[in-house]
């Protein structure tokens, strides 16, 4: 008897183990992030698609779960998007210039006040870009956004009004893709 009772206790404990990630597009979404002292949940996560391609693996993660995109784009809690490359057709130019526009959709083409930070922030993105690579934006409260490639960090950058501008290329009325930002939000 105690035996059964053991078994069932570890088929359970498997069972919330494998519950404890979701797959998106064949990337394994972890439901919680730890880390620049931050605990995170998952708040949502989606593929961007273009012309019928799965790009990446956008996943949102946030202190507490939120379907209010501009609750979160103005929130100076801790937050992250974590974006998981799929395919071989993203280079460092392409993500370049998919910042650019994303930044411009974000702030209504009102980038003039954040250029230097926006520069910096594509300064991360300069080196060759190749599936299977890993981006970790977060949004570290006090500090400000701390970008990591593939767990190696490359800087940071201060200001909320960069923060609301970056988390809403994903999440402002003219996202990069709709489909992930209402996946995202976790709708």
């Amino acid at each position: 008897m105690r035996k059964q009772v053991i078994t069932f206790l570890m088929l359970i404990a498997t069972v919330f183990t494998v519950n404890a990630q979701k797959t998106v597009a064949g990337v394994k979404v972890d439901a919680k992030m730890n880390l620049e002292g931050q605990s995170l949940v998952l708040n949502g996560a989606g593929t961007r698609v273009k012309m019928f391609m799965d790009m990446y693996v956008g996943a949102l993660y946030l202190e507490k779960k939120s379907t209010n995109a501009s609750e979160i784009m103005n929130s100076k809690e801790g937050a992250a998007i974590k974006l998981n490359i799929v395919s071989g057709l993203i280079t460092s130019e392409k993500m370049v210039s998919a910042i650019n526009e994303g930044f411009e959709n974000s702030t209504g083409k009102k980038t003039a006040p954040l250029k230097a930070k926006i520069d910096k922030f594509k300064g991360f993105f300069k080196e060759e870009i190749k599936k299977g690579d890993v981006f970790i934006i977060i949004n570290v409260p006090n500090e400000g956004v701390v970008v990591y490639k593939n767990g190696v960090k490359k800087g940071s950058i201060d200001g909320q009004d960069f923060k609301k501008a970056l988390f809403g290329i994903w999440l402002c009325d003219k996202p990069a893709d709709k489909d992930l930002k209402d996946e995202m939000l976790g709708k």
